[in-house]
């Protein structure tokens, strides 16, 4: 080979080594960048394999805690099944009316605690004919009208008992510390329901709906004269009630009230009384109640309470519809009798936050004689009231089949300075009538006439009752009463009170639960 031909093979070599170079860099580029590559996807999969594990692990746990569960249930299930029943606790319960209990967690067996004060302060506004002493020099003041503290409660589910105490009225001359309640209820014939013992017997419309519920401070005065004939508070009674959500149905026995004397001669007097009620409208806005009351005294005794008393006589006293002054205008003093008996009727009955009551009663006295010698006419005596009542705050009252009346409002706004609510506001106004003289004759005696003077009265009352909350009322009442009373000079069949015309204004403060 020459040297030209050398020289030109060495030259086309170095032109092709130089061609290929570049070509050589970029494909170690390439390479590098795939190892890169590949690189990032052995990290990604080897996480992705990691995370796989963990979700494996979490199931396998979780199938785990299943089944330990179940394991678990069924062997607690086992065990109950296998294990003797385990005595009853007791639970802390409350009453829809906030009345506090304790009771076996079965509820078969319960004891509560209730209470109840009512506050009165009276005002005699007028008093015509006033005298500075005596039967027309009224007191204004301040009363505990009741101050109740008790119990109530039930054993077995079917065996229910209450014994309640009360110092109301021990500055208004007529009341001490009595007890109020203290009887067995027996509720195993239901819907029958058996009661002996201190009860309120529940006779007439106005007796059956509770103190806390009354539209008025206090009841009318033919309410309060045919109750204390034979039934009404504190009075001992045995006898049988039933209801359902329509009917209301009820008769007693009954004898003294608690705390009259047992000595001497004062033997107890004993009675009979029955009421039945029907709903005969019910609906969730509109009510309609009918009702008839009947009882009978068949061996009446000095009202029970003095243990000189020798004969057989009967009593029909009240005050005006105010207790702050003991002083009573009707009054028909100890009539000597064979029996007693009165009848009646009772109306009421609601349309949204309107609500009207009235009742109307009949006394039937057959008298023994003021004296040996003076006629013996048979006496009658009635009266009636009806009363109506508006919520302004649209609430109403409620009708309680198990006592056959009415609730007081519940307000559906609690007053609350936070939550802006007022309570529930109640206006009301009642007539009442009352009329206890018989055979009596301006200026001659009732032993010529054999007459009673006992007094009549008509009476106004205008109410505003504020419900706050559910526990606690504040009641305004103003009263007018005209009671025309013929004096006369003997105790017998009357006493030697005149007539009167009273104003006044009051006011109560009323807790309960």
């Amino acid at each position: 080979m020459t040297l030209r031909q050398h020289f030109m093979r060495t030259a086309l070599t170095g032109a092709v080594l130089l061609a290929a170079y570049p070509a050589a860099a970029q494909t170690s580029s390439v390479n590098r960048q795939i190892d890169s590559l590949q690189s990032q996807i052995q990290q990604l999969q080897q996480q992705l394999q990691s995370l796989q594990g963990q979700v494996n692990q979490a199931q396998q746990n979780a199938a785990q805690a299943q089944q330990n569960a179940a394991q678990a249930q069924a062997t607690a299930a086992q065990a109950q099944a296998q294990a003797p029943p385990k005595a009853n606790g007791a639970i802390v319960t409350m009453s829809p009316g906030n009345r506090p209990g304790i009771c076996t967690a079965d509820l078969q067996n319960c004891i509560e605690l209730t209470s109840r004060l009512q506050f009165d302060f009276g005002d005699y506004l007028d008093v015509h004919p006033q005298q500075s002493t005596g039967p027309h020099s009224l007191t204004s003041g301040v009363n505990a009208r009741r101050a109740r503290i008790g119990v109530l409660g039930k054993f077995a589910g079917d065996w229910n008992y209450a014994l309640i105490f009360d110092g109301g009225g021990s500055n208004d001359g007529t009341q001490q510390s009595i007890i109020e309640n203290a009887y067995v209820t027996y509720n195993g014939f239901r819907p029958v329901a058996i009661d002996l013992g201190y009860i309120d017997v529940p006779w007439t419309l106005d007796e059956s709906t509770s103190s806390n519920d009354i539209m008025f401070m206090e009841r009318s005065e033919i309410g309060n004269v045919v109750t204390n004939l034979a039934s009404g508070d504190n009075r001992a009674a045995f006898g049988a009630r039933s209801n359902d959500d329509r009917y209301w149905a009820g008769a007693y026995l009954t004898g003294p009230t608690s705390g009259s004397l047992h000595t001497g001669s004062n033997q107890q007097q004993l009675a009979g009384v029955a009421r039945a009620t029907y709903q005969a409208l019910q609906g969730p806005d509109y009510s309609l109640h009918v009702g008839v009351d009947g009882e009978y005294v068949f061996a009446p005794r000095a009202d029970g309470s003095s243990s000189s008393s020798t004969g057989d006589t009967v009593t029909f006293t009240d005050r005006p519809e105010l207790r702050v002054d003991p002083t009573a205008f009707l009054n028909t003093g100890n009539i000597p009798a064979k029996n007693a008996a009165a009848v009646g009727g009772e109306l009421a009955g609601g349309w949204q936050s309107l609500f009207f009551q009235g009742e109307y009663y009949h006394i039937f006295v057959d008298q023994a004689g003021l004296s040996a010698t003076s006629p013996k006419p048979e006496l009658n005596f009635d009266g009636f009231y009806t009363e109506a009542s508006w919520t302004i705050t649209g609430e109403s009252r409620k009708y309680i089949p198990a006592t056959g009346a009415y609730s007081a409002i519940v307000p559906d706004h609690p007053f609350s300075l936070k939550n802006g609510g007022w309570g529930a506001f109640e206006l009301a106004a009642r007539y009442a009538y009352i009329d206890l003289n018989d055979h009596d004759t301006p200026g001659v005696s009732p032993l010529v006439t054999g007459g009673v003077f006992g007094g009549r009265v008509q009476g106004i009352a205008l109410g505003v009752n504020w419900y706050p909350v559910r526990n606690i009322r504040f009641m305004l009442n103003y009263i007018h009463n005209v009671v025309n009373k013929l004096p006369v000079t003997t105790a017998l069949g009357g006493t030697s009170t005149g007539g009167v015309t009273i104003d006044a204004i009051a006011l109560r403060t009323q807790v309960a639960f």
